[in-house]
């Protein structure tokens, strides 16, 4: 047996089991692959795969374990380049941040501008989605860290580990009857009074918005959200242009950029929340990756992070 078997085999899976795109991905043929795995079945003395023809359907009960093996396997020689690379080039490489739109657009800009100073030569590259699909690029090698409040620390095969908390705010122009509130009575905004307005906020998978959900729920209020969006920037458009009152992470809101709306903070009602950074756990971190974690959360010691992620 040998790692192009082992290769094969893993990329297979990640396309769902699909040769030609396997083939693709690895730049070789589809007989080739076909004919790695049965060889590598045969010398094993199992299936690894189950078929349809010759059609792969997914894996055997065996399959299974072999697959499990062969990914800490592969994820190892991965670790192998990265320590060659990080006392070959040690300020040179590359990053791949995935993130949702909150984090690249308010959470990001200064850790990033601080990390180029520190590593000009690092080629930084950044990958926007949900936090499922987030977990799920890191997962798969396919970006380097996660950055998001949902999902990560739930990821089997990951670590997570937190990066600052915050809580929501509702946003709304200035001539808003909700401005008109006293100080005491906007500390005291109720889910009531916010319901008596339409809503505009995160889709499901985004900012929060589950809890949100989960209050006005546990509460027996009803919510009327009329527009949901994966990014704070497009709420606080459609607030502007009057579709409703917003509610978004209280890092999208800064009161000297968002001139033409009034922020009521509303975490008593919707509690705190916490982002994490992510890696895949076992994964060797290039020294840049440390410190671009570390920037990312100041309060983390880099041992920390190391110990963390290799426990």
């Amino acid at each position: 047996m040998n790692l192009q078997q082992f290769k094969f085999v893993r990329e297979t899976i990640r396309r769902n089991f699909n040769l030609t795109e396997a083939a693709r991905a690895l730049h070789t043929s589809q007989p080739g692959v076909s004919k790695a795995i049965i060889e590598l079945e045969d010398e094993l003395g199992l299936r690894i795969f189950e078929r349809h023809g010759k059609r792969l359907r997914g894996l055997t009960r065996p399959g299974q374990v072999v697959a499990q093996v062969i990914e800490r396997i592969m994820s190892e020689v991965d670790n192998l380049k990265k320590v060659s690379d990080e006392f070959a080039r040690r300020d040179e490489g590359a990053l791949v941040i995935a993130c949702t739109h909150t984090q690249a657009r308010y959470a990001l800009p200064k850790v990033i501008a601080a990390f180029r100073k520190q590593f000009p030569k690092v080629h930084l590259s950044l990958v926007q989605g949900s936090p499922a699909q987030l977990a799920h690029m890191v997962l798969h090698e396919q970006a380097d860290i996660a950055v998001a409040t949902e999902a990560l620390a739930r990821t089997p095969g990951l670590v997570s580990l937190p990066c600052y908390s915050w809580e929501h705010v509702v946003v709304v122009t200035p001539d808003h009857p909700l401005t008109q509130l006293t100080s005491s009575q906007a500390r005291a905004l109720d889910l009531a009074t916010l319901a008596q307005y339409p809503l505009v906020t995160y889709e499901r998978a985004f900012s929060g918005r589950t809890a949100i959900d989960e209050v006005f729920r546990k509460n027996h209020v009803e919510a009327d959200i009329v527009l949901e969006a994966i990014d704070a920037d497009v709420i606080k458009t459609y607030v502007e242009l009057g579709l409703g009152v917003g509610i978004i992470a209280g890092v999208a809101y800064d009161p000297r950029r968002d001139r033409g709306l009034v922020g009521i903070p509303v975490g008593r009602l919707f509690g705190e929340h916490t982002t994490r950074v992510a890696v895949k756990a076992g994964a060797f971190l290039r020294d840049y990756i440390l410190t671009f974690i570390t920037l990312l959360a100041p309060e983390l010691e880099r041992e920390t992070v190391r110990e963390s992620i290799e426990a």
